[in-house]
């Protein structure tokens, strides 16, 4: 599917027992309205307080078609203000949410200034980073795979390697950007990096990274004495209020070039767009 959510009130987007969660409310709407049990695939599993600008989910249906203006009218009065779709149509059978993406992106947003308009979706800091310093430690970054120093330990994952596709720390006009992406994120990693590297621009910590292993990196601070490898539990993981995440495929998702079964929903923001 394609749509987009703020996640400040979800507990992320995978269904969790006793937890409110963006999958949890779009399965019900769809299942309410297409008078089926609807089950909802998304292209990511976002944490808790994360929002998705750019979002693709799929779902099939036995009967029905929701591929009309009328049935997008009924669902996004149907669903909470904080959760919208923009369009439904029809793609093949093989098409799937998450194993069709080929990169995610996720953005952090970093305000100097008190935000009040955009509060849930920044991160309020105080004083100017070191972008410099920053964009060194992001080279290393850059050229590593196994991201297990920054992963949540014991998460259902096959495997903690990553390919970092783009990475970079810009300045904005009243505060930072942080913007990374991979073909895929492990458990609370984004959150760790941003962490990580904030401690590194506000001189907090002096972080060199050692390789034990190739491709493997270990942040070491040597603000201790002897010098401490940083854990995941070590960071600084970061609000998740300035976060949001968008999907990259491989195809254009048209109307007319997909057909048969299962359905896509999609939302263009800004200058964002499915690339070819």
């Amino acid at each position: 599917m394609h749509m987009a959510y703020d996640g400040s009130d979800y507990c992320g987007w995978q269904i969790q027992p006793k937890e409110k969660t963006v999958q949890q409310v779009m399965e019900k709407a769809l299942s309410l309205l297409l008078r089926e049990e609807v089950s909802v695939t998304g292209a990511g599993r976002t944490d808790t307080g994360v929002h998705a600008s750019y979002f693709i989910a799929h779902f099939d249906l036995e009967k029905g078609d929701p591929d009309s203006d009328q049935f997008l009218f009924k669902l996004n009065r149907y669903l909470p203000p904080d959760i919208v779709v923009y369009r439904i149509w029809k793609v093949q059978p093989e098409m799937h949410a998450r194993f069709s993406a080929i990169s995610r992106t996720y953005h952090y947003h970093i305000s100097s200034l008190k935000p009040l308009y955009t509060r849930n979706y920044s991160l309020n800091i105080y004083g100017k980073l070191d972008i410099k310093e920053i964009n060194s430690c992001c080279d290393v970054i850059r050229s590593t795979t196994d991201f297990t120093s920054f992963s949540k330990l014991h998460t259902d994952v096959k495997t903690n390697n990553c390919q970092i596709k783009e990475l970079q720390w810009k300045e904005e006009d009243g505060g930072y950007l942080f913007e990374i992406k991979a073909d895929r994120f492990l458990r609370n990693m984004v959150r760790s990096l941003v962490g990580t590297l904030l401690n590194v621009g506000q001189g907090k910590k002096q972080v060199s990274f050692a390789s034990p292993y190739p491709g493997k990196i270990l942040p070491i601070d040597l603000s201790e004495k002897d010098g401490k490898f940083i854990c995941q539990k070590d960071a600084f993981l970061c609000s998740a209020k300035g976060v949001s995440i968008g999907i990259e495929f491989s195809k254009r998702l048209g109307r007319g070039l997909f057909g048969g079964e299962g359905f896509i929903m999609q939302k263009l923001v800004g200058e964002q767009e499915i690339k070819e």
